[in-house]
């Protein structure tokens, strides 16, 4: 018997040097645009809280105090007032924080 043994041909074993690479680069490059969409995924929903929170407190502003009040409350929320409707006891407001909208809607009950 020999001493020294032969290795058995397997054809897809014959160029496997510098495999790894290639997939490490596309496994990198989906994690960081994973992270991206969910960094943009995550901005999209503080917007959207955000001009929530400056409707909301713009048509009580806009409920208690008329237009103008409405318009500086959305501004000091870091948004802008779209649109102011006031009929009779009930205001409705649309503001803008980013390039997110919200609606809001106050009643006065005095």
């Amino acid at each position: 018997m020999s001493a020294v043994r032969k290795r058995a041909f397997v054809p897809w074993r014959q160029n496997e040097s510098g495999q790894v690479v290639p997939l490490f680069i596309i496994i990198v490059f989906v994690g960081i645009v994973t992270i991206f969409l969910l960094g943009k995924l995550g901005q999209q929903a503080a917007e959207r809280a955000s001009a929530q929170t400056a409707a909301d407190a713009a048509a009580l502003a806009g409920v208690a105090a008329g237009e103008d009040a409405a318009g500086e409350t959305a501004k000091n929320n870091g948004g802008t007032l779209l649109s102011y409707v006031h009929v009779g006891q009930k205001v409705e407001v649309v503001v803008r924080v980013g390039h997110a909208k919200a609606t809001a809607r106050a009643e006065a009950h005095w």
